[in-house]
């Protein structure tokens, strides 16, 4: 049995501790919870075998509460393939206190949530050590991501020019020992070419070969599991080892130190390659971080001094020049300009910013100076939650991954005992094979055959040969690459353009989507309620009403509705109260503060004021509770109102109609377009909308959203069951919505998009974060996740078949081991070039070379 200690948020009472222990009980394997709303802990003994720490923590967020936790991101050096990443991730995840660890071989980056009452960050640092690796201590992150994948290639550039050099002679060699024999003399100032062969293969063994043969250690020894670099090692050793042998006259046969020193140096050069190709696919991170200016200058009692920007704290007032970055999240204070969001937002048009207008950090400021107020600064700007939201997006990893790394979790084993195998078959039945591949075009060219078929080596020399062969040739570096690489590159393309994917498994489920369901204010409109109209109403007669003692007048005018509506709306932060407290002021109207005030959600408010009772809302709630008034009389004007796609809202005194006011709210310049080509796609577009069914009408109208597919007078809270209703119909649904206000329906969609602009929008919320207030980007959001779909596609493509044809060749003797270098070697280079080629695409338009089809 395991203990664990969990910190809680958001406990109000011991019976909130009740209800997390009553929830933690029903998981199978916990046995004992003990919550202390006292101490804000849990505490919970569970078996390992039945259940794990994320299941506990999700059954914490389940119950309403907030788990504490950390996020580590780490990035690791020495991973040599996908296997690594499996090995360090499983060793994680042993460790208590970790909640979750995804290592990205790909990025080669480890991202891990921990408990931090059962385990610190150093302590995680040495675990991943542990295992063989080596975790990069943090620093500055802005320069040493660019400096660390440049380092590790210019190092893999250096040993591989000198291997090549070293190798180059036995590279000459070889093809004299094929082509021309006799061609050079066999000794050079008195030394024998076999010896000198030596001399030139040792050098490239020990040094070319030391990172494959301790890291091949490491995972035999340490990690009980065998990756990439046993397969390397095994081939380049038995080629010199037995080069060795026969050199010492021990047995008889060939000499192959030039096989053993080219595979390294082959090897090596791929590596080299990946590397660069690796730093080329993360260069959006790599801008992103070098966005964040090194200074800022700060104003302290009116002296201005330049600081570092990580000595800025919240509160601080600081000066931008034009030409200037903004260096931390802040507020405008005095001054305006237009200033340049296009790396964080995609957003190519600069934005106007005056005062109490959001700065994001990173953004260039053009032509004016401004003086600003910090709002965040650290970890908490939205620069640096969008460099950690991508990174863990390329953590993430779609769910076709899961068929990759099955493979490769069994692929090294079956590789050594596949080459084991035919290694022995050759040696046990040379003849036999040589006399079924003895007519193949290749065979005298790329291996020779045994002696015995009539070719020029030994039945030993020969097996040794296709064991070499076979176990380079196989090498799971392609398969392990072409999601990963695919992923990086698709999230990198959609953060270029302002969508960021909190997961290769939302990209993943993005293309997968039917229907789309649009929140209507603030998505399909501005989400600016202005005020339109203020009709003042004769009041009906109506019964006296017990322990009333304020007076109605009579015939209120416009100007009397709008100051009793406003004064009553004056404690309201809702859009539409704004719009009318803003129409009243623009009036010149006086306004006195409510004695008391109820909002009603998806009804209206209600509120005391020195003109009496005052209620302003719908007609739900003019029939509501004690409420009895009637509204038939004003039915004509409500739908003339609604009809022109107004929000109408009844105004009553004292219970007497006394007025209709209505708002409008503008829609977006481009919904129409956005709306028009996903219905092209052939996905149903949705509109829900906690506006009656006339107003809703009428917007969708303007839109093109099929009158079937509007869901009008939603409550907030009925939302999430409307998506329900949806899905339990077999619709796979995307929700898009302003991401605070529609949290739970995102949460509850199959895909979740939470649609502002930059600090504003709520990155927490859903699937998928748009920076831009644009419904483009959500057609752009689905062509960025069909193309890194289809990318991952060929890429697992190109790996199983590579594998697939290669294997048989090397196993029936038609491949040399360093043409099997080469071959493994070109093979992990061009998946990962086939997701590079994939970077330059610009999602406005259909990615026309995968010719997808909806």
């Amino acid at each position: 049995m395991a203990e664990l200690r969990v910190p809680i948020e958001d406990m109000s009472c011991s019976s909130c501790a009740a209800t997390i222990k009553k929830n933690l009980k029903q998981l199978n394997g916990v046995t004992e919870a003990n919550v202390n709303f006292a101490t804000d802990e849990a505490k919970i003994t569970y078996d390992k075998e039945k259940t794990d720490i994320s299941q506990i923590y999700e059954k914490i967020s389940d119950s309403g509460y907030t788990p504490i936790k950390k996020e580590a991101i780490i990035e690791i050096e020495d991973m040599s393939c996908s296997s690594c990443a499996k090995t360090i991730e499983s060793k994680l995840k042993t460790k208590k206190g970790i909640i979750k660890a995804n290592v990205n071989f790909a990025s080669d980056q480890a991202i891990i949530e921990y408990d931090p009452l059962e385990i610190e960050e150093k302590q995680i640092y040495k675990a991943i050590k542990e295992t063989g690796y080596k975790p990069v201590e943090k620093t500055r992150e802005k320069n040493t991501k660019k400096d660390k994948t440049e380092s590790i290639a210019n190092k893999k550039l250096i040993l591989t020019v000198f291997g090549a050099v070293l190798a180059a002679p036995l590279f000459i060699f070889l093809i004299e020992g094929i082509f021309y024999p006799g061609l050079f003399p066999d000794k050079y100032l008195g030394i024998e070419k076999p010896w000198i062969e030596f001399l030139l293969a040792t050098p490239v063994q020990i040094i070319l070969g030391y990172p494959f043969y301790i890291n091949s250690y490491k995972s035999i020894v340490k990690n009980k599991t065998a990756n990439m670099d046993v397969l390397i090692a095994l081939g380049s050793l038995t080629a010199y080892v037995y080069s060795i042998l026969v050199l010492g006259q021990l047995i008889e046969g060939g000499i192959y130190f030039d096989t053993a020193a080219m595979i390294l140096v082959f090897i090596t050069l791929g590596n080299y390659l990946e590397a660069k190709s690796k730093s080329r696919a993360s260069q959006a991170i790599k801008k992103l971080l070098e966005l964040e200016p090194d200074t800022a200058t700060r104003i302290i009692d009116g002296e201005e001094k330049q600081v570092p920007v990580d000595d800025l704290e919240v509160g601080d007032k600081i000066k931008i020049r034009p030409g200037e970055k903004i260096p931390t999240d802040s507020v405008v204070l005095e001054g305006s300009s237009a200033v340049d969001e296009s790396m964080i937002t995609g957003e190519s048009v600069p934005v106007e910013k005056t005062k109490e207008d959001q700065l994001i950090g990173g953004t260039i400021n053009e032509n004016g100076v401004l003086i600003a107020r910090a709002t965040e600064v650290g970890e908490k700007t939205a620069l640096k939650k969008i460099v950690n939201l991508v990174k863990e997006a390329q953590s993430r990893q779609p769910k076709i991954q899961n068929v990759a790394d099955k493979i490769s979790s069994y692929f090294v084993p079956a590789v050594i005992l596949n080459a084991t195998i035919w290694g022995a078959v050759w040696l046990i039945y040379p003849e036999t094979l040589a006399g079924f591949v003895n007519w193949l075009p290749l065979w005298e060219l790329v291996a020779g055959g045994p002696e015995v078929a009539g070719g020029t080596v030994s039945v030993l020399e020969f097996s040794i040969i296709v064991f070499a062969s076979a176990v380079i040739i196989a090498c799971p570096c392609a398969l392990g690459l072409a999601t990963p690489a695919a992923t990086m590159v698709g999230t990198s393309i959609g953060a270029e353009n302002g969508i960021l994917f909190k997961g290769g498994d939302v990209l993943e489920r993005v293309k997968d989507i039917d229907a789309v369901v649009f929140d209507k204010t603030g998505t399909i409109t501005e989400g600016k309620m202005t005020l339109q109209d203020v009709i003042a109403i004769k009041p009906n007669p109506q019964p006296k009403q017990k322990n009333n003692k304020t007076k109605t007048k009579t015939n209120p005018n416009e100007r009397d509705v709008l100051r009793i509506a406003a004064t009553a709306e004056k404690g309201s932060e809702h859009p539409l109260a704004k719009a009318i407290v803003k129409g009243a002021q623009q009036k010149n109207i006086e306004l006195k503060e409510p004695s008391e005030f109820e909002d009603i959600p998806g009804h209206g408010i209600k509120a005391e004021t020195n003109e009496g009772k005052v209620q302003i809302g719908n007609k739900k709630l003019m029939k509501r509770n004690e409420n009895d008034i009637e509204t038939s009389h004003i039915e004509d004007e409500l739908k003339k109102l609604e009809k022109k796609g107004k929000t109408a809202m009844i105004v009553a005194l004292n219970q007497q109609i006394i007025g209709i006011i209505a708002t409008s709210d503008q829609i977006k310049p481009t919904s129409k377009e956005a709306i028009q080509k996903l219905k092209e796609r052939n996905l149903e577009t949705w509109m829900i909308t906690g506006d009656n069914e006339t107003t809703a009408k009428a917007v969708a109208e303007q839109v093109g959203i099929p009158k079937q597919y509007i869901l009008s007078e939603v409550l907030p809270e009925d939302k999430t069951n409307k998506i329900q209703q949806l899905q339990e119909k077999g619709k796979n649904v995307m929700m898009v919505g302003d991401g605070v206000n529609d949290a739970p329906a995102l949460a509850t969609a199959y895909v979740g998009i939470a649609i502002g602009s930059g600090t504003d929008v709520a990155i927490e919320a859903g699937d998928v974060t748009l920076m831009r207030d644009d419904l483009l980007d959500v057609l752009k959001c689905i062509r960025v996740s069909e193309g890194t779909l289809s990318k991952i596609k060929q890429n697992l493509f190109w790996a199983l078949f590579y594998n697939t044809a290669m294997i048989p060749l090397a196993s029936l003797g038609l491949m040399r081991p360093e043409l099997a270098a080469i071959a493994m070697s070109i093979s992990s280079v061009s998946v990962l070039t086939n997701s590079i080629q994939f970077k330059n695409y610009k999602p406005d338009h259909d990615y026309k070379l995968l010719n997808i089809k909806k």
